[in-house]
């Protein structure tokens, strides 16, 4: 399994708004998955990053909400 950042947007009709966009950290199996999971949700995906072991570690280090959504394969 692979943690994935997600970037979107918490509207399917608007425009992007750059302030307006949230992250979220999945574990997946691909990014297949994970676009699969947000496809009946009402959001716009913006970017999907893998994050690397060195990427993760800074993440949970510096943000003090951080939490992962696992997926089921």
């Amino acid at each position: 399994m692979n943690i994935f950042k997600v970037f979107y947007q918490n509207h399917k009709t608007q425009r992007i708004i750059r302030e307006e966009t949230l992250s979220v950290y999945i574990e997946a199996k691909n990014i297949e998955q994970v676009r699969k999971y947000f496809a009946d949700k009402e959001v716009t995906l913006e970017h999907i990053e893998a994050l690397s072991p060195d990427h993760l570690a800074y993440e949970k280090e510096h943000n003090e909400n951080f939490e992962v959504i696992k997926l089921d394969e």
